[in-house]
């Protein structure tokens, strides 16, 4: 597989930097024929890792986590709707 240039791998950089690692993802795809989303994820994921390591400051927002907050809702309206169902048939 093709190896980024010290230019192209700085343009991810800055997109890493800036927040949006979908936009760096795409970026990183289109500067390295035949990369896959998978790998494009791993590698920007890695140089995101880097980063953060090597320059802490400049990341404003600590790295997101994966949550369960939408299913959380999900099982908050469903037992809402249980509970209604219920004493509506009751």
């Amino acid at each position: 597989m093709a190896q980024l240039t010290d230019k192209d791998r700085q343009s991810i950089e800055a997109v890493i930097l800036a927040g949006n690692k979908i936009e760096a993802i795409k970026l990183y795809r289109s500067v390295i024929p035949g990369a896959g989303l998978a790998d494009a994820k791993t590698a920007v994921e890695a140089m995101e890792s880097q980063l953060r390591a090597a320059q802490p400051e400049k990341f404003t927002a600590p790295a997101k986590k994966g949550g369960c907050v939408g299913i959380l809702v999900f099982l908050i309206f469903a037992l809402a709707g249980s509970v209604i169902a219920f004493a509506w048939l009751a």
